[in-house]
């Protein structure tokens, strides 16, 4: 077959005759003869039912795979572990959390070795595995992207006259998320708040999957992965369970194709240069510290220097421009509809402080930047 048509790798697992037993296998669960002669895509997952961050994304993974299929290749789905910061935090468990950055980085790497995917497409959804899923894709170059699953919708609840104080049945509401929880917590302790008032924060913060709202670890990660290059800009910052959600995922199955045929890969799209972009645009955000932990191990893959004084000098001429919790007001919804990692990229440039490197979408950075179209309000 023609490398034009992307089948670059999987060739060795499923062409000629000697390949007759793994293609009866692979038939055995459902692949078709003409599936297993098309580029074959892996799509790892790293759904769970232990948190709202990853819990959809089995929705996520069948949009996607239906994108790859409208494209001409064959989608094959598995799966690799998670571990909820949010969940953990405060237990012994919580130690288990960055191992498993490693662990999924060397999960996914495994099973696309194996199985000699002609490309990837990591869908992520919190702390860790994002980072993790560029780090496979860094060692792996093979085409690919990493698709964050979506930042959660916020919570709605019912406060008194103040405006702020949990008032079980209140016709007032506010929008909240996972940190005034935190907040909650430390209110109920210190006997501001009673136990009625506390369940009403508890059952209001959360109102369904998605990654934790304020620019934590998830949101920066995702945006940092936008920056990079290897995430596709404002395809995969749209929020959760918004409607746009499944055309955005459909899309980036589409997009994986185009990388798989044009033989594009991480390590020609993550350099230096982009690393410095995703580094400020962390520091315009205010996002989170954990970025530093990150883009650190991921350009150590990427066998590129990177040091914290990198981040000291660029910190130090890149100004706040977003107002995003826990610092400011607004959360991720708010981000993506205000124009998202496009505009904040068109900031950067009129600044001088975004250089012009290549992303999964086709477009370089600043092509992208172009784009943006800030909304009011």
């Amino acid at each position: 077959m023609s490398n034009n048509t992307g089948k670059t790798h999987s060739n060795v697992l499923t062409e000629g005759a000697s390949r007759a037993a793994a293609r009866a296998m692979l038939r055995g669960v459902g692949f078709s003869k003409e599936d297993l002669h098309k580029p074959i895509i892996g799509i790892a997952n790293t759904w769970t039912e232990i948190g709202p961050c990853n819990f959809h994304l089995r929705d996520i993974s069948e949009a996607v795979k239906q994108g790859v299929r409208e494209a001409g290749g064959t989608p094959m789905e598995f799966n690799t572990v998670t571990i909820s910061d949010g969940i953990t935090m405060g237990t012994e468990g919580m130690k288990a959390s960055l191992i498993s950055r490693e662990v999924i980085a060397d999960s996914i790497e495994l099973v696309a070795r194996g199985n000699a995917f002609d490309g990837l497409v990591c869908i992520a959804g919190c702390d860790k595995n994002m980072p993790a899923a560029i780090m496979a894709l860094a060692r792996l170059d093979i085409p690919g992207l990493m698709l964050y699953g979506g930042s959660i919708a916020p919570g709605h609840l019912h406060v008194g006259a103040d405006g702020k104080t949990p008032e079980p049945g209140s016709s007032k509401e506010i929008d909240i998320t996972i940190q005034q929880v935190f907040e909650a917590i430390g209110a109920h302790a210190a006997g501001k708040i009673n136990d009625a008032q506390l369940e009403e924060v508890e059952a209001s913060a959360c109102p369904g999957p998605g990654a934790c709202g304020g620019q934590f670890t998830a949101n920066t990660m995702a945006m940092a992965g936008e920056f990079l290059g290897i995430s596709p800009i404002q395809l995969t910052g749209v929020p959760a369970m918004d409607a746009a959600k499944h055309e955005a995922s459909r899309a980036a199955g589409r997009l994986v194709m185009d990388l798989a045929r044009s033989g594009l890969t991480p390590r020609q799209i993550m350099t230096r240069q982009s690393l410095e972009n995703a580094i400020a645009a962390v520091c315009a955000s205010g996002g989170s510290t954990n970025a530093v932990l990150h883009l650190l191990a991921i350009a150590s893959e990427l066998d590129i220097p990177l040091t914290m004084d990198d981040f000291d000098q660029i910190s130090a001429r890149t100004p706040l421009i977003c107002d995003l919790q826990p610092g400011g007001h607004f959360v991720a919804k708010d981000y993506q509809q205000a124009g998202g990692s496009r505009v904040l990229a068109k900031r950067l440039l009129d600044r001088g402080q975004l250089h012009n490197t290549p992303t999964v979408s086709g477009r370089t950075i600043h092509e992208e930047a172009g784009l943006a179209e800030e909304t009011q309000g």
